[in-house]
This record gives C-alpha cells, structure tokens and sequence, in this order.
C-alpha cells in the first residue's frame, strides 16, 4: 500500500442513497496503515443486471458478468488516465477466489491505452480464515474439496460432491440437505464477524439471523461456509 501513488476504489453506493460501506472500510484501513492520507479515486461501479429473470441460465449469467466487466474496464481506464503514477486496487480477502479485479484490469490493459505491469500481493482469504475461526481442516484425509457459489451449489450437489466450500451467496437455500454439517461464518475478520456451526437442519435459522445481524451492523454481509455430507 505504501509503494503506490493513488488507489482506485469501486464505489457501489446506490444513486442518492447511503454511502457504500465497503468504500468507508477501505479508506479507514489505509488511514490506519499509511503515514500520509492516500490519494483515493472513487469509481462509480456500473449498473449490473441482477433480476432472475435475465440471469437465470448460466449463459445468461455470464453474459452478464461479461457487460458488466467491460463497463468497470471503461471506468477503471478512465481513472488510470487521468492520474500519474502506480495505482493500487484494494481486494477484499484473496483476489484469487471469485473476484472480478484481476478479470477487469487485464482488460483495461488489452484496450492499449495504459502501458502497466500488474503484480499481485495475495491476501488471506475467506476460505482460510473460516478453517481458522472454526479451528477445522476443510477436506478428511485425502478427500477432495469443491468450492462453488451458492448459485451453483444444487448443480454441485447433485453431480455427487458431498464436501464443499461454498461463497458468493445472495441467499442460502439448504433444503433437502438438512442431514449435512455446515461451518458457516459472515464477515470474517471484521468487528461483525459471525460464526454458526452444526447440522444443517439444527443451526439454519441461527444461521439465517447470523446474516441478518452482520448486515445490520456493518451495511453489508459477505458469508462462506463449508458444507459436508454426514458419513462422507
């Protein structure tokens, strides 16, 4: 963070409504660890189609996806113009898991109007810190771990995985599995972490009001969990 000269931070904040939180927390973390206030340049993060009805084959989801990175390419290649000097993006977690940056700045590069070198600094992720808080292995020995989104998780569970680490949920719709153990957490590493662990079918309205709590107290909820069939 120190070796950089601005930092350019996608700004979700809906149009006239409240701040986006995540920007708050960003700002805060480099207040905290850089001598200098840093030079932040808020992006405007485009529009994305969310509504199930123009998202729900997985073409028409990665269609989507596409759009929408090739709308944050034209944003993030706008604010690299205007500014002189190496910028950093700041990633939650490990930009390795799910995470479009890496995706959006590649294309800002393929567009040939910034000349850069990108270098990735890894971070924790939320798959490490849920074994951690936890205090589990994810996998049995020399069992296979799966990790998905919650979007694909039916589609997982019914090609036979039956040890996964799910991420990415806008809800989460466990029936029929209520037999399996989960190892959920919300948040993690934060001041509104939430941990739930337990049979599905005992802990999910924990779970349920777990989310609930860590969105009330920090604006947003971001959740992981690992999912296991009992005698797998």
């Amino acid at each position: 963070m120190r070796s950089v000269d601005f930092f350019v931070v996608s700004d979700k904040s809906p149009r006239g409504g409240m701040p986006d939180p995540l920007v708050n927390a960003r700002e805060r973390l480099l207040d905290r660890h850089l001598a200098a206030p840093p030079v932040v340049v808020r992006v405007e993060d485009p529009e994305r189609e969310r509504r199930p009805d123009r998202t729900a084959s997985p073409e028409e989801y990665e269609a989507v996806v596409a759009s929408w990175h090739e709308a944050r390419a034209e944003a993030f290649e706008a604010a690299l113009l205007q500014h002189e000097g190496d910028a950093g993006f700041l990633v939650w977690g490990d930009p390795a898991f799910y995470d479009s940056t890496i995706r959006v700045v590649g294309r800002v590069l393929e567009r040939g109007t910034v000349d850069a070198e990108v270098r990735v600094v890894p971070g924790i992720s939320s798959v490490q810190l849920l074994a951690a808080r936890h205090g589990i292995v994810l996998h049995e020995v020399g069992q296979a771990l799966h990790v998905t989104t919650g979007r694909r998780l039916r589609e997982a569970v019914e090609a036979g995985q039956d040890n996964l680490v799910v991420m990415l949920n806008r809800a989460i719709d466990l029936a029929g599995l209520e037999d399996w153990s989960i190892w959920w957490g919300a948040n993690l590493g934060t001041a509104s972490e939430e941990l739930v662990a337990g049979r599905v079918g005992d802990v999910l309205d924990e779970v349920e009001a777990a989310r609930v709590r860590a969105k009330d107290a920090a604006g947003w909820v971001m959740d992981v969990f690992c999912l296991r069939r009992t005698g797998a």
